[in-house]
């Protein structure tokens, strides 16, 4: 008995030993070694068991794991490996600065897997591949290389030309493309160094470092305000113009709506209706309607372009509709997912204009309870364009035009708000930044953006349509046979990432209650309104938001945890986003008897808006770091007040207070002491005097530098 478990020790070393060995082929696949190379790299000098490395690496050639070279070297047989598909997973590559990435796997299982510089194969980041996972070690991350790119995330990139005598270089904007592209000059069309263009990659051989390209589009010198605001675009992949084919559909649609179609829909044109939206808003997507009951209820009716009786499947407008798939909100300029003529007049429900819509119409008390509904198709004609300041002084005055269904519908939307916070609805709260630009679109001052009664207003009779939209498909499907649908969900968070993020917390004097979903939105809440109007108020609500997992579009309905909301989905702006202009379609093809959709189709164009959502963002997000920037260009060598809103290994960010604007403070910069990262915690700790910079605590910087076109500011304190 003693032998046989001796024995199985033997194994169980050799197999780990077999590991280690392939491990190294693993990672430098294209690279021969022989034993003592392979030996050196694994820290072996020990006679015995170097022989013991030549014997596993001739065992494993004889089995076809690895092919011999010349004078007893060998290198790994990728056909061999690659045909254990348990060892394949697909995903989407995360590309560093350095040339490592991260392969985020569809499998929500399966941890990011680390690939080393050498093997990513040509990929590039938010590509789609296929990646072949090494060995596991105890104790480390999962690695793997890239064996094929199923996907490529983008056709064209947004960079500087550097010219030279007989080629010339492509340095891309984007750090997260760690390669230049090599451009031969009769390909550079006549861009010029220092110019910004647009490229495509032509060729890349299989072992090369570097892929060649050519120059498609030259946008213009940097810092010039289009061309970055078009750089920003074309590097999430939108496009600033629209195709001619879309726009001479547009132009051919006629503006008189047929007495026929008038005819056959609900008639609401008599009814009191108004639209609410910012002051500078083009495109009025939804209309509240108002009626007082004889039964001392209230007929409330939303209003929702429709979209879908203008853009047909198969047109050239569907397609570029659905490539973008949502309008984007740059700082200076909005790019619609549909033509001007469609966004800002024919499907915009300006006032005074027959309008036609989809509408949900609910018979609604007081208390926000719901006595009817009816879903369908009307026309309408806006009495009155409100804004959002117009409103808020309806409500705080209780004067003004139309202010008695103004008021009576703020304490619809109150009760309807509350009711939804007792349900289960977690109150995130964010800051929106927002620019006075000058007629050069410079920015010249920076606000904050406040949600008041006649935000939330709207915003509260839309997720009812939403909600009820949603339950109507939804609940219609119970015991039946289930109706391909489009659903908004969102997932629960993560408890790791919810422990991290109640672990900050703690440090700062707050927690949140973990045992339950019920106590645990309670306490999210609580916490909200705690940091209301100090310090650490905006770190703690960012935090919270990248804590929670991100809404999606799918059919595959789990409904929404941060509303708490069984059913969910996008019903209410089809002008802006194609996930609306989805579920009208379909509402009026299930409206009509037609049997269910096919799921396949509809989840790859859910994927396919869940993804140009998060580039819409990433893009939004970079024009307001750009304006930032050029805000503070200006203004190096002044002195502001911030907050310390992160921390890393390079450096510790700095938010300032009264623009938002983020800069980052160099360790390098840190001179008074030796400073050690505490990654746990947080922060940072002088070695000698104990001074620590921590997230959330409040300082004082100096402009340092600010860099325009990589959007960065340096900050020093004081």
């Amino acid at each position: 008995m003693p032998r046989r478990r001796r024995k199985e020790t033997t194994k169980a070393v050799n197999t780990e030993f077999n590991t280690r060995i392939l491990t190294v082929f693993s990672k430098n696949p294209y690279q021969y070694f022989n034993y003592k190379q392979i030996s050196a790299k694994l820290d072996i000098s020990n006679q015995d068991e170097k022989e013991l490395v030549r014997k596993t690496i001739e065992e494993m050639s004889q089995s076809n794991i690895l092919v011999r070279g010349n004078r007893g070297k060998y290198k790994l047989n990728p056909i061999q490996v690659v045909a254990d598909s348990s060892n394949i997973i697909e995903g989407r590559i995360s590309m560093k600065q350095t040339g490592k990435a991260y392969l985020i796997a569809n499998r929500p299982e399966i941890e990011d897997v680390f690939i080393a510089p050498n093997n990513t194969a040509r990929s590039l980041n938010g590509d789609i591949v296929k990646v072949h996972l090494f060995p596991a070690r105890k104790g480390h991350r999962p690695e793997g290389r890239v064996i094929e790119i199923v996907k490529r995330d983008k056709e064209l990139f947004v960079g500087t030309i550097k010219e030279s005598k007989n080629i010339s270089y492509f340095i891309p904007d984007n750090t997260n493309m760690p390669i230049d592209i090599l451009i031969p000059n009769q390909a550079l069309h006549g861009a010029k160094t220092g110019q910004k263009v647009v490229a495509k990659i032509t060729e890349w051989s299989k072992h090369a470092r570097n892929p060649f390209g050519e120059v498609t589009q030259i946008l213009g010198y940097p810092g010039d305000n289009t061309v970055e605001m078009f750089s920003i675009l074309i590097d999430q992949n939108f496009n600033p113009s629209f195709s001619e084919a879309a726009e001479t559909e547009a132009a051919n649609i006629p503006e008189l709506i047929p007495e026929s179609e008038i005819f056959a829909r609900h008639d609401f044109r008599d009814t009191l209706t108004i639209t609410i939206d910012p002051e500078d808003a083009k495109d009025f997507d939804d209309a509240i309607s108002f009626k007082k009951l004889k039964n001392n209820h209230y007929q409330v009716g939303v209003h929702i372009a429709d979209v879908s009786y203008y853009v047909k499947p198969g047109t050239a407008i569907e397609e570029e509709a659905f490539k973008r798939a949502t309008s984007v909100y740059l700082v200076d300029r909005t790019i619609s997912m549909l033509p001007e003529k469609l966004s800002n007049n024919l499907c915009s429900l300006r006032p005074h204009e027959d309008k036609l819509c989809f509408s949900v119409v609910f018979e609604i008390d007081k208390t926000g309870k719901i006595h009817k509904q009816w879903i369908g198709k009307t026309v309408i004609n806006s009495n009155r364009r409100f804004n959002y300041e117009e409103v808020q002084e309806i409500i705080e005055t209780q004067t003004g035009e139309y202010h008695e269904e103004i008021l009576i519908l703020d304490t619809i939307a109150k009760a309807l708000r509350k009711e939804r916070v007792e349900r289960g609805s977690i109150n995130f709260a964010s800051e929106e930044v927002k620019f006075i630009l000058d007629e050069n679109a410079k920015p010249v001052g920076v606000y904050l953006k406040e949600d008041k009664d006649s935000n939330r207003l709207i915003e509260d009779f839309m997720l009812l349509a939403n909600r009820k939209v949603a339950e109507s498909i939804g609940k219609m499907s119970l015991g039946k046979e289930a109706k391909s649908f489009v659903y908004r969900i969102h997932d629960k968070p993560l408890d790791e990432k919810i422990n991290k993020f109640n672990t900050f917390i703690n440090k700062l004097g707050y927690s949140l209650q973990l045992n339950s979903r019920k106590s645990l939105v309670n306490s999210m809440n609580n916490l909200f309104s705690s940091v209301q109007g100090k310090g650490e108020q905006n770190v703690i609500e960012t935090l919270a938001i990248r804590t929670m997992q991100r809404a999606i579009y799918s059919t595959h309905n789990i409904g929404h945890y941060g509303l708490a909301f069984k059913y969910y989905t996008h019903f209410t702006s089809p002008i802006r986003r194609y996930p609306d202009l989805m579920v009208h379609r379909l509402l009026s093809h299930y409206m009509e008897g037609n049997p269910s959709v096919n799921k396949e189709d509809l989840e790859a164009k859910c994927k396919h808006s869940s993804d140009m959502e998060q580039r819409a963002v990433e893009a939004e997000r970079n024009s307001i770091k750009y304006k930032q920037a050029e805000f503070l260009s200006d203004k190096i060598g002044q002195e502001f007040d911030g907050l310390i809103s992160g921390v890393s290994k390079w450096g510790i960010w700095v938010q300032l207070d009264e623009t938002k604007c983020e800069g980052m403070v160099s360790v390098k910069s840190l001179i008074d002491d030796f400073y050690y990262y505490d990654e746990d915690n947080y922060r940072y700790v002088g070695q000698h005097t104990g001074k620590i910079y921590c997230l959330g605590n409040k300082v004082r910087i100096r402009v340092k530098d600010v860099q325009l076109t990589k959007k960065q500011m340096d900050f020093v304190f004081l």
